[in-house]
């Protein structure tokens, strides 16, 4: 069984809303690539993006069986959502704020930390992959 996994999520649209897609690296604690997701989501804000990139990587490790995630973003905004520091003010973000935090519930302990775009670069491919191939 997996206790800790570390999840970089990156979401974004092309246009704002426009097309839009998700990318999600899934990783043990040595850095082993266990899963990647990289997915169109349809038209959608790049902040929607964000949020629905999140989903999906607390749902992969969930499947995944980990009791502790770690979360990776360069969101500032989610980042700062999902831990309290700022309000969910955007109706449309808080079905999905309120979504991640019961999801995070089913783990014994989770963190997220924002990063610069270079700090989550691969999770940035798999959006500009699944958009490209929309194109």
């Amino acid at each position: 069984m997996i206790s800790k996994l570390v999840v970089n999520v990156d979401g974004g649209a092309r246009g704002n809303p426009g097309p839009a897609a998700i990318g999600v690296v899934v990783s043990d604690l040595d850095g082993t690539v266990i899963d990647e997701v990289a997915e169109r989501i349809g038209v959608a804000t790049n902040n929607v993006a964000e949020w629905r990139a999140l989903l999906k990587g607390i749902e992969r490790a969930q499947a995944l069986g980990a009791r502790e995630i770690e979360l990776i973003s360069d969101s500032e905004l989610v980042a700062r959502q999902l831990t309290g520091a700022y309000k969910v003010k955007h109706e449309s973000m808080k079905p999905l704020h309120a979504e991640a935090l019961a999801a995070l519930r089913g783990f014994d302990s989770w963190r997220i930390r924002n990063v610069r775009r270079a700090h989550n670069a691969r999770a940035d491919e798999l959006v500009n992959e699944a958009l490209d191939a929309a194109a």
